[in-house]
């Protein structure tokens, strides 16, 4: 089976490599990105090849491809940012001979896109709920048409100790407003808020808060901008720390205990 990945990015690269080295049968990776020193630097390190934005493939010698090398794909996988990835789907669905899926991040519109450009394609939206560097982790996939690209890829995350389970795009984006946009505001906000304190003042609760904000704040602001224009929550954080600073003694301890009650009730459910 040979691979496009559209994105040569971390999220690109880290695809690519589980590709090669863990797919049910061989995989050949290629790569293309509007920044060619990364596609370049991607294709060199797993012996894969570069395609041109504009159509003219060359291998990782720099020599321009053969035809049949420079046509078409097996799959194409989209791991660009979230705001690119329709165009990324329209551009180079023509390159999927088989399968098109995505590792943007969000669900709903890639597989719309998707559905209106490879209809008669295997699609899939897959979402790696961790960085790179902390795989494995939870691997959210909507299957909106099955076969065995689609079945290797799914096969190839599980293979490297990933959780992959399906769910809709509905549920998978509902689930981001809390687990992301809601997640980053509360943590930036509180970034924002703290002062620099010694850190034997810090507490069971100020400590990870603080290991949180330096996690969040050593990425690429880039990503989580992109997270916080996709999905809603940030104004729900906003109008939560409100409520909690204008809340008299007990009105506050009226939603301190509502907040447990509904954490409770939350744990209950996914029992």
């Amino acid at each position: 089976m040979d691979a496009l990945v559209v994105g040569a990015g971390a999220m690109g690269r880290w695809l690519g490599q589980a590709l090669r080295d863990d797919a049910p049968r061989s995989v050949s990776v290629a790569f293309v990105d509007p920044d060619r020193s990364a596609a370049h630097e991607a294709a060199d390190a797993l012996g894969g090849r570069v395609v041109d934005p504009a159509g003219e493939d060359t291998n990782t010698d720099g020599e321009e491809a053969t035809a049949a090398e420079a046509d078409t794909f097996d799959v194409v996988c989209i791991a660009v940012p979230l705001p690119a990835s329709g165009d990324a789907i329209a551009a180079y669905t023509p390159r999927a001979e088989r399968a098109i899926v995505d590792v943007t991040g969000q669900m709903a519109e890639p597989l719309a896109a998707m559905r209106e450009h490879a209809p008669d394609r295997e699609r899939a939206s897959f979402h790696p709920l961790f960085a790179p560097e902390s795989e494995p982790g939870n691997v959210p996939v909507v299957v909106d048409e099955d076969g065995p690209a689609v079945a290797a890829i799914r096969d190839t995350l599980a293979a490297r100790d990933n959780h992959v389970f399906e769910t809709t795009a509905a549920e998978h984006d509902e689930a981001m407003e809390t687990v992301q946009a809601r997640t980053h505001a509360a943590i930036l906000a509180f970034g924002l808020a703290a002062e620099p304190v010694d850190p034997a003042f810090h507490t069971t609760v100020s400590e990870p808060l603080a290991d949180l904000v330096e996690q969040v704040t050593g990425g690429e602001p880039r990503v989580y901008a992109d997270v916080q224009a996709a999905f809603d929550g940030a104004e729900d954080i906003a109008a939560a720390a409100e409520e909690i600073a204008d809340a008299d003694s007990d009105t506050f301890e009226s939603m301190y205990r509502r907040i447990g009650e509904k954490e409770q009730s939350g744990r209950e459910q996914n029992r």
